[in-house]
């Protein structure tokens, strides 16, 4: 037992130090393992404008999280399309509340004009909606932390699974939708309880 604790202690000591700076590069498994903030993860990302964003920006209010591709043909549109239907069912006072973050697997094809492009074909509220790349191996932080699988194949597509997660106002996981076009309603009681 005394040498659970002292291991215990030794994980989370350095993850408070780094959560007291307000950023870190822990490693996804790390960060996964302890249940800790997505925002944990560190580096950095560019939204649809070409801005500089780094994940503890996103600190204070809930997040509606997924990853995705712009050239996806089925799911990623159903993906969009569930989360505005979670959107849907809030009060507009708490749908106001919440963050919506799209983190592309595909950075090399998805710039910034590619992901304004998007945002805009699909009508999203702006103020709320970001759309982020990063690097190849952020990316892949990203999704297993997420518990997202995916697969580059030879013809450009990409295989994946498709999950949307809602992070905390401390970007701690909080509920999690697997697959597309399931009952969100969890989500939804979720996000109004964070209202209250």
């Amino acid at each position: 037992m005394r040498w659970t604790c002292l291991l215990l202690a030794a994980t989370l000591i350095p993850m408070a130090a780094a959560a007291e700076k307000g950023h870190a590069d822990l490693p996804a498994a790390a960060v996964a393992k302890t249940g800790d903030s997505v925002y944990l993860l560190g580096g950095s990302f560019t939204d649809q404008d070409g801005k500089q964003v780094v994940l503890p920006q996103l600190a204070g209010k809930p997040v509606l999280i997924t990853m995705f591709y712009a050239t996806c043909p089925h799911a990623c549109p159903l993906l969009i399309s569930d989360i505005k239907a979670i959107e849907k069912a809030l009060d507009p006072a708490v749908r106001e509340q919440v963050q919506v973050v799209l983190v592309t697997f595909d950075p090399e094809r998805d710039t910034p004009e590619a992901l304004r492009k998007l945002r805009d074909a699909h009508g999203v509220d702006t103020s709320r909606w970001t759309f982020l790349r990063t690097d190849a191996d952020k990316a892949r932080e990203m999704a297993e932390v997420l518990g997202i699988r995916y697969r580059f194949a030879k013809d450009g597509s990409i295989g994946h699974s498709s999950v949307i997660t809602l992070l905390d106002s401390k970007g701690a996981i909080a509920g999690r939708v697997e697959g597309v076009r399931q009952n969100s309603d969890q989500l939804v009681r979720t996000l109004k309880s964070f209202a209250k």
